[in-house]
Formats: structure tokens, C-alpha cells, sequence
């Protein structure tokens, strides 16, 4: 986070509109993939070249391009100047610490997303922005250059021309590509689900300062999600109560559907953040409840061993007429003696459940 704001400190002064990349910084080369389809036909292109794409510009199919990697503002300056995308639009897309929004510039739809996928190795959770041109014969998808993304359960259905999407137009393609997101959504929050369960039962079992680790890495993963999710509502909600007439009434009923999703999953990240913060205050009242434990038990042999003490300091000092010194039996007398002060003491802390 401290490092996307001090890239975006660094375009403090530029004139607006200038491409400038914020995000993780990386050396590979952008990805280009295009899938043309209709009803009828289907047709899949990879590229490491925009001119590929750009012939698909004046056809009537619905056309998608999916970049990956935004991090060479010539690529975007290029398919900007083709599609007759604003420099404002191509700025947003090239600085990936955007909010999730939606915009509406009468021929295009801009859409800002976060894909979230979860990391078993690690545990932790990977961001990535996704963002989304809607046109009248096209979709174009900027994402950031990861490894591998959400989509391919929709690259297939358009290759098998299962379901509805080679039916339908643009955009609803843009609907199924939200709805992966969407819907990855619910994997992540499984996983960290039962990751939540695993540090519960450390948490109720053994506290130690690894659990409480955990627990703030599962917060600050809350607080990501958080972010993500709750604007996405906004946006949902956006698209399906526009004028846009990018967007047709039957694309409508499904966006509903998303919606209802990012309710769901909204309601769950609170669940979630719930339960760390009780866990939270379960690991302190455990770690004060084993001090305390502690505590008492050296509290009660401080004061079992304080009359002994003072029975051994009594008879420690160093005066010559001392009539006990003489005695025979006076050292087993002293031993039995503070034995039984000593078991007496236990008795009265047992009956008054000090023990």
C-alpha cells in the first residue's frame, strides 16, 4: 500500500491523462488475446501485437480483447486512439490502487474490479485490478499480467457455444466476466473460512503469539476484501439501474443476480470480521486468565512458604541463649511444625476455592 502511494506521489504535477504505471513493477511483455464470436462463428487469436485485434475493429460479432499487462503505455495509447478511449479512462486503467467504480461515457462503459484469488502456499491473498471496456461490438479487459485469472470456465463456454453467451451480445459477456469475479469470491472466503476455524480452536486450546499473527493477518485480509467488495455494490447496482443503452433489459435480470451475490458476500466479510474481533478478545482474555493462573499459584506459595520464613528467621538468629538450640528433639519439633502450618494453610485455601 505505502509503495502505490509513492507512485502516485511521483505524478504529483503531470498534466492529467499522462500514462504513467502504478503498481507492481514487472518485465514481462504484454499479452494480447481476442475471441470473436456470433450465434454462428467463433474465432480465437493470440498476440503479442495490437494489429491482430485491431482488424476485428469494424466487425459485427462481438469482439473481446484481453490484455495482460498494463504496464506499457504505448499498448493503451494504441487500442485508446482504435476504440476512441479518453486519456482520463487509459490513466485510471494503467494506476492499479482505483476503487472499484463504473462510468458511463455514452459509447463506452468503463468498469473498475478486483479479482482476489487466495494463495494456499502462503495463505495470503492475491489482488489483482481487472478493468472493463463495454462497446457496441466490444469488450476489451485490462488486467495486470499475474499468473492465470478467472476466466476460463467463460473462454470455454464461448469455444463450445455452450449456454447462452454466444446468443447474446456484449453485454453479456461483460455480466459473465463480472460474475466469475464475483463468484471467486465466495472460493476466497471459503478458504479463509476454514482458516478461521484452524486459529479458533488454537485460540480457545493454546494461545501463543503465533495465533496472534494470524489473527491480524486475517484482519488486514478482511480489510482488503472489505475494500473490494463493498464499492463493487455501488457498481452492480450502477449497472443495472442505468439508461445506458449499452446494456439491455435482459442483461438487467442477471446483473440483479450479481448484486444479490455482493450482498451475500459483503454479509459474510462482516461475518467474518466479527468473529476476528471476538477472537481477538478471546486470545487476551486467555492470555490474562493463564497470567492470572499463574499468578495465584505463585501467590499461594508465597504465602505458604511466608510463616515458614519466618519460623526459619526466628530461630536463625545468632543469640547464645536460645533455650530451643538445646533442645534433642528440637529440629524435628521445628520441621513438624512448619509441615503443619504448611498443610493447614493448603485446607483453608481448598475451602475457600482458592485452589
Amino acid at each position: 500500500m505505502q509503495k502505490l502511494m509513492n507512485q502516485r506521489a511521483k505524478k504529483a504535477g503531470q498534466p492529467p491523462g499522462t500514462l504513467i504505471h502504478i503498481g507492481d513493477e514487472t518485465i514481462r511483455d504484454v499479452k494480447i488475446s481476442v475471441i470473436d464470436y456470433d450465434e454462428g462463428q467463433f474465432q480465437e487469436v493470440e498476440s503479442a501485437s495490437l494489429d491482430i485485434c485491431l482488424s476485428f475493429r469494424e466487425k459485427e460479432s462481438v469482439t473481446w480483447i484481453n490484455i495482460e499487462g498494463i504496464h506499457r503505455p504505448a499498448v493503451l495509447e494504441q487500442i485508446g486512439q482504435c476504440y476512441g478511449i479518453h486519456p482520463l479512462v487509459l490513466e485510471d486503467i494503467m494506476a492499479t490502487d482505483q476503487r472499484p467504480k463504473t462510468e458511463d461515457f455514452g459509447d463506452y462503459i468503463f468498469i473498475v474490479l478486483k479479482m482476489i484469488r487466495y494463495d494456499v502456499k502462503t495463505g495470503g491473498l492475491d489482488i489483482e485490478q481487472v478493468s472493463i471496456l463495454l462497446g457496441r461490438n466490444f469488450v476489451i479487459s485490462f488486467q495486470e499480467g499475474r499468473d492465470g485469472d478467472v476466466f476460463d470456465r467463460i473462454r470455454e463456454r464461448i469455444r463450445t457455444g455452450k449456454g447462452r453467451i454466444r446468443k447474446m451480445g456484449p453485454d453479456y459477456l461483460v455480466y459473465a466476466l463480472v460474475d466469475s469475479v464475483v463468484d471467486n469470491y465466495f472460493t476466497v472466503l471459503e478458504n479463509i473460512g476454514e482458516k478461521i476455524e484452524i486459529v479458533e480452536d488454537k485460540v480457545v486450546a493454546d494461545p501463543a503469539a503465533d495465533t496472534l499473527r494470524s489473527i491480524h493477518k486475517l484482519k488486514r485480509d478482511m480489510i482488503f476484501l472489505r475494500k473490494s467488495v463493498w464499492p463493487l455494490r455501488e457498481v452492480i447496482g450502477t449497472l443495472e439501474r442505468g439508461d445506458s443503452a449499452l446494456i439491455k433489459e435482459s442483461t438487467s435480470i442477471y446483473l440483479r443476480d450479481i448484486y444479490d451475490h455482493t450482498i451475500q458476500v459483503i454479509d459474510t466479510v462482516e461475518t467474518f470480521r466479527d468473529m476476528l474481533s471476538g477472537m481477538l478478545d478471546i486470545y487476551l482474555s486467555s492470555v490474562s486468565n493463564r497470567l492470572n493462573s499463574v499468578m495465584k499459584v505463585l501467590t499461594v506459595i508465597s504465602t505458604i512458604f511466608l510463616p515458614l520464613s519466618f519460623i526459619v528467621g526466628w530461630y536463625g538468629m545468632n543469640f547464645k541463649f536460645m533455650p530451643e538450640l538445646e533442645w534433642r528433639w528440637g529440629y524435628p519439633a521445628v520441621l513438624i511444625l512448619m509441615a503443619i502450618i504448611a498443610g493447614w494453610m493448603l485446607i483453608l485455601f481448598k475451602r475457600k476455592n482458592w485452589l
